[in-house]
């Protein structure tokens, strides 16, 4: 009987079609504006001063003048992608598959040579290896493991052995020894002092790209990793049932086109609640409410938006693109939340501190019952004149239900990296770089060495 870990890499080594490798690109480029953003924070210095150790390579290493090794590079990278909170997500594994699975097959492939299909295959593939696992683990290992890291580290290690040409037994073992590795606490966001959800992502990129190595070197994992009763089900996944893992296969199916693309800069749960502030804006023809307009707001939502995002009282960045009350007010307020809405000045605006204190959040149907598979909200307004302002947001912007077009996603990227300090004529060309390497062009080379921007 074939245990399940080689039936998983049975399943990531069939032929990735060129729609996916041009969907794999896209991601890319989003990931691009991300890490580039993240680059030119503060935090980045630390992360360098932590993860690379001036010994330079062939690798790219973002907003810094001298390369590094793979394992370096992917742990460095790795870490910049969420720290603005505007990485892809799966909804229904939820986890961010960018900012673990792209770091370390960019920096494998840099250092083994590799050609554009074969980056593209390993992107797709790894994103397949982590939102699988991601879905399979479930709502008990959610609860607990940000999924991102606990999962990613398999995505890492897919996408490398992809990479390295591993036959099927090769990506089993590789991912058997990522899984070895999981680890990332949601304990962290209880702190908003704490770097570790960063931290989680660099460690995942790394492992996945060393256990690829040690698999190619013959280094083999427990056969059983997954559904042994020692596994990483019986170990973090309570009410999880493994074959979840290979449910639902369709043989031209890759769930990379189940993706979703943030256009804002803040946790996904409260994407709903910022589109429906924007259509109640849009109904009445108004940029911006005025707080005296506005008697109170109701939120109506599912468990998940609620428990990780019911912050009234946001005293930090990381806070505030984690609660559903600031990013109404602010969007009600202003209309579409930039960078900046989430810096101090916008938390502690007098205006916005009293708004958010107008607002009531509280769990409902359908937006319960329909999630993870929609991300869903409600936004009522009670006016001051009686009136009320409704809307009904079934599906977050960026969704597949609700996508984002591919012009507003090279936007996205675009504006990322200006507000980072990169140049126009840089941006364009390393736009291009992403966007046609499914046409078979080199690995991108304009990658920033220096940023200067408004986030550092």
């Amino acid at each position: 009987m074939m245990m399940l870990i080689a039936q998983f890499a049975d399943h990531l080594s069939r032929p990735v079609p060129t729609a996916m490798r041009r969907r794999a690109a896209v991601h890319l480029l989003d990931w691009g504006g991300c890490a580039v953003i993240g680059a030119a924070t503060p935090v980045a210095d630390t992360l360098a001063a932590v993860f690379l150790d001036g010994a330079g390579g062939p690798c790219t290493v973002i907003g810094r003048a001298h390369g590094a090794s793979a394992e370096a590079a992917a742990r460095y990278n790795g870490a910049l992608g969420n720290i603005y909170e505007m990485d892809d997500v799966d909804k229904r594994a939820r986890v961010h598959p960018g900012p673990i699975v792209i770091p370390a097959a960019l920096a494998l492939a840099q250092a083994t040579n590799a050609g554009a299909d074969a980056l593209l295959d390993a992107i797709v593939r790894g994103y397949e290896a982590v939102i699988r696992l991601g879905r399979a683990l479930g709502d008990g290992h959610y609860r607990v493991w940000h999924t991102t890291a606990s999962a990613g580290t398999v995505g890492a290690a897919a996408a490398c052995a992809s990479l390295l040409g591993l036959d099927r037994d090769g990506m089993a073992q590789a991912m058997a020894l990522a899984i070895t590795r999981t680890g990332g606490l949601w304990e962290t966001r209880n702190d908003p002092r704490s770097s570790a959800k960063q931290v989680h992502n660099a460690q995942a990129a790394g492992d996945g790209l060393l256990a690829a190595r040690m698999a190619a070197a013959g280094l083999r994992g427990p056969a059983q990793i997954l559904e042994g009763k020692e596994g990483m089900f019986a170990a973090t996944a309570p009410g999880a049932t493994p074959a979840d893992l290979l449910a639902g296969i369709s043989p031209a199916g890759w769930c990379i086109t189940d993706v979703s693309l943030k256009p804002w800069p803040a946790c996904r749960h409260v994407h709903p609640v910022i589109d429906a502030a924007l259509a109640l804006l849009s109904k009445t023809g108004r940029e911006g409410l005025d707080l005296r307009e506005v008697r109170g707001i109701a939120i109506q939502t599912y468990g998940d938006a609620v428990r990780f995002c019911d912050r009234p009282a946001p005293r930090t960045v990381i806070e505030a693109k984690f609660s559903l009350q600031h990013v109404v007010a602010v969007s009600l307020l202003h209309g579409p939340p930039p960078l900046s809405a989430f810096d101090q000045p916008m938390i502690a605006d007098p205006t916005v501190t009293e708004l958010r204190s107008r607002v009531k959040v509280t769990v409902g149907e359908p937006y319960a019952g329909a999630y993870p598979n929609q991300f869903g909200a409600r936004v009522v307004v009670n006016l001051s004149n009686g009136d009320l302002l409704v809307h009904e947001q079934p599906d977050a912007l960026g969704d597949p239900e609700n996508p984002l077009s591919i012009d507003r996603t090279i936007d996205k990227a675009r504006s990322l990296m200006q507000a980072a300090g990169m140049e126009a004529a840089t941006i364009g060309t390393l736009v291009t770089e992403c966007l046609e390497l499914a046409d078979g062009r080199p690995l991108p080379t304009h990658w920033p060495s220096r940023l200067t921007g408004e986030a550092a």
